[in-house]
Formats: C-alpha cells, sequence, structure tokens
C-alpha cells in the first residue's frame, strides 16, 4: 500500500518542474526587466534634465546599455527554452506524438512560443542598435508584438484547469494586453518616460501575477499530498488492526 501512494505522489512531481517552469522562471525574468526598465527610465529622464554634469548622458553608453539588455533578454529567453524543452519530463522538441496520436505537451509548448517571440523582442534590441539604418523605434514594436502573442497564448491557457487557474489567468491576460498596449503607444509617441514607466510597472505586476500562480499551484499540490498521506497512514492502521 505504501508503494502505491508513493506512486501516485510520484506522479504528482512532474507537476511542480512544470509549474516552476511555466510560471516562476517567467515570473523571475519579468521581475528583473521590469525593475532594470525602471531604473533605465529614470536615469535617461535625469541625464536629460542635467545634460551638463551627468556622464550617462552620453548616447554611447546608452547604446551598449541598450545593445547589453538585448543579450539578457536573448540568453533569458533561451534558457526559458531550454527548460521547457528538455528539464526531465518535457517534450523534448517533439510536438506531435505519433505513438499515441496526439499533442505532446501544448502547455509547455506555450510557454516556449513566448519565451521565442520575447528572443525575437532581445534580437531587434541588438540589431537596432547597431545598425544605424533600422528605427529604434523597432524594439517597442516588437514588444508590443511579443505582449499580444503572450496575450493571446494565456487567453487559450486555461483548458481543464479549475475556477480559481482560470480566473487568475484571465487577470495575467488583462494585465498582459494593457501592457502591450501601452508599448505600442510608446512605438507611437517616442520618449515618453511616463508611458515607459507605466509599462515598466505592468511589467512587474505581470510578473507579481505568474508568482500568485506558483502560489495557488502550490497550496494546492501540498494539500493533495497531505490528504493521499492520510489515507495511507489509515488503510496501514487498518491493516494493522486487521
Amino acid at each position: 500500500m505504501t508503494n502505491d501512494s508513493e506512486g501516485k505522489m510520484g506522479f504528482k512531481h512532474p507537476k511542480i518542474m512544470g509549474n516552476f517552469r511555466g510560471h516562476a522562471l517567467p515570473g523571475t525574468f519579468f521581475f528583473i526587466i521590469g525593475l532594470w526598465w525602471c531604473t533605465k527610465s529614470i536615469l535617461k529622464y535625469i541625464c536629460k534634465k542635467q545634460k551638463r554634469t551627468c556622464y550617462l548622458g552620453s548616447k554611447t553608453l546608452f547604446y551598449r546599455l541598450e545593445i547589453l539588455e538585448g543579450i539578457t533578454i536573448v540568453g533569458m529567453a533561451l534558457t526559458g527554452m531550454a527548460g521547457e524543452q528538455f528539464i526531465p519530463g518535457g517534450p523534448h522538441l517533439m510536438l506531435y506524438d505519433y505513438k499515441q496520436g496526439h499533442w505532446n505537451q501544448l502547455l509547455g509548448w506555450h510557454h516556449f512560443t513566448m519565451y521565442f517571440f520575447f528572443g525575437l523582442l532581445g534580437v531587434a534590441d541588438i540589431l537596432c542598435f547597431t545598425i544605424s539604418s533600422l528605427p529604434v523605434s523597432l524594439t517597442k514594436l516588437m514588444l508590443s508584438n511579443a505582449l499580444f502573442v503572450e496575450a493571446f497564448i494565456f487567453y487559450n491557457h486555461t483548458h481543464g484547469r479549475e475556477m480559481l487557474d482560470i480566473f487568475v489567468h484571465q487577470l495575467l491576460v488583462l494585465v498582459i494586453f494593457l501592457t502591450g498596449l501601452v508599448a505600442f503607444l510608446e512605438f507611437l509617441v517616442r520618449n515618453n518616460v511616463l508611458l515607459e514607466l507605466l509599462r515598466s510597472s505592468l511589467i512587474l505586476l505581470q510578473g507579481s501575477w505568474f508568482f500568485q500562480l506558483v502560489k495557488s499551484r502550490l497550496k494546492k499540490l501540498c494539500s493533495s499530498e497531505v490528504g493521499l498521506l492520510k489515507n495511507a497512514e489509515r488503510e496501514q492502521e487498518s491493516e494493522e488492526e486487521m
């Protein structure tokens, strides 16, 4: 009977890893990027007001920071894509299981697609600040595109979930869609510090909602595992009494 309960609990462990990969990792990434964008926007605003005394106001330094930011975003995207695919229990680049005749871990592929489009944002950052013929505003368009794709993915990410999970995902979709709208406004209206700070704040909010998803999942998982342990203990006690 103990082996049966361990098998049931062992079946749950891959889900913990999946939740961590799918929610804690992007939540961490969005927190880091959001904090950096807030800091960068404030620094740029201060340096524009104090051009004579602020060394950071040089365009060369900010261009280098933008290139470094692009490299960091590409690195984060590649880390997320590799984590979704190659950590034990992942699909390992197999989208369709022909032997069993069904799609292979579509929810993991959703996250993979999200990371891919943010990786394109990082590539656009690098290219726009190294090739002078490319408009810098292209980065805002790519950011808006990545966010709208993410909103569409998470809108269709709630199949077979409980009501609480669906509600939290819907709130997350709303935040992502608003962030995409703000990023598109930045594409139309350049160098607006209020829009930049609003976008950064929404990215931080998005990261916090990812962590809320992890928290709700872990609570549910812990309660179910405690229930399994109690059932196993009761069955063992009844067997000993007999």
